[in-house]
């Protein structure tokens, strides 16, 4: 799928020190993803309609929650205002989704 290196240029870490959190971001992502879109990721192609291939599109939806949750590290954020990206993880994900 993506290796280690991808995802922190993704997320622009250096050194190793944080490879651990990462990762588990990393294993969630794709957790939540499968979850959201009622199908399980794999790797190459998929064998029938309860699969779903790790496109660039799933890639990135992927990346893009493990940014989020590296950079707000806390459930509650205290004195900011906070709106939705539109065309992000949702809008990447929508057309796997089986309902």
């Amino acid at each position: 799928m993506i290796d280690l290196a991808r995802v922190k240029l993704h997320l622009k870490v250096d050194g190793d020190e944080e490879d651990s959190l990462i990762t588990g971001y990393f294993e969630a992502a794709k957790s939540h993803v499968a979850t959201h879109c009622d199908r399980e990721l794999v790797e190459g192609t998929p064998t029938g309609p309860e699969q779903m291939g790790f496109t660039p599109d799933v890639e990135q939806a992927v990346l893009l929650l493990v940014g989020h949750w590296y950079a707000n590290r806390e459930a509650v954020v205290i004195g900011t205002i906070s709106t939705a990206v539109p065309l992000a993880v949702d809008r990447l994900l929508w057309p796997r989704k089986r309902f």
